[in-house]
């Protein structure tokens, strides 16, 4: 029982490695477009805090509670110095 359990653990192994070298970029790509959507949408809709009215204030202020979180995160995104290596990465 040893030997097949040694075996059912090694193609446990091997399955996980392939499955982690198949699905570790699609997976850091789905997080890097989500946040990008993320930040999109905040700018959206907050965007007049950076000069950017694109909203209304009315909805602006009807999805502030939900986008409070997210704001300190986001403005030092926005306003970040950029070089020609961060698109790069």
């Amino acid at each position: 029982m040893s030997e097949e359990s040694g075996l059912k653990k090694a193609f446990n192994g091997f399955k996980g490695v392939l499955y982690g070298m198949a699905g570790h970029d699609m997976s850091r790509y789905a997080l890097k477009t989500r946040g990008s959507m993320e930040h999109l949408f905040i700018l959206i809709t907050m965007g007049d805090m950076l000069g950017i009215p694109i909203l209304p204030p009315y909805y602006s202020l009807r999805l502030l509670p939900y986008v409070v979180p997210q704001i300190s995160t986001w403005k030092r995104r926005m306003l970040r110095e950029r070089d020609l290596t961060d698109a790069l990465a």
